[in-house]
């Protein structure tokens, strides 16, 4: 994927994980994109750990994997930001 697929799956894994988490009040474009694209990269770390392919282009799989990472991200950030 070059650098604008990247931006715009990003933007929508992050916008997505942080109405789930219900964060999305305080997140605007550029804390969404941020989560979303780091958010496929904690995914895909997660994936390979459990023997499955990560994030693997534009599709319906890797952006699921994306928000999961994403989420995952968000509640990690969410319990050091507390303590």
């Amino acid at each position: 994927m070059n650098w604008l697929s990247w931006i715009i799956f990003g933007g929508l894994a992050g916008w997505i994980a942080s109405i789930i988490s219900k964060k999305n009040e305080n997140m605007g474009m550029m804390k969404n994109i941020i989560v979303g694209i780091v958010g496929s990269w904690v995914g895909g770390f997660i994936m390979s750990f459990l023997g499955a392919p990560g994030v693997t282009g534009f599709n319906l799989r890797s952006f699921g994997v994306a928000v999961i990472g994403a989420c995952a991200l968000l509640w990690i950030f969410n319990a050091i930001s507390k303590k």
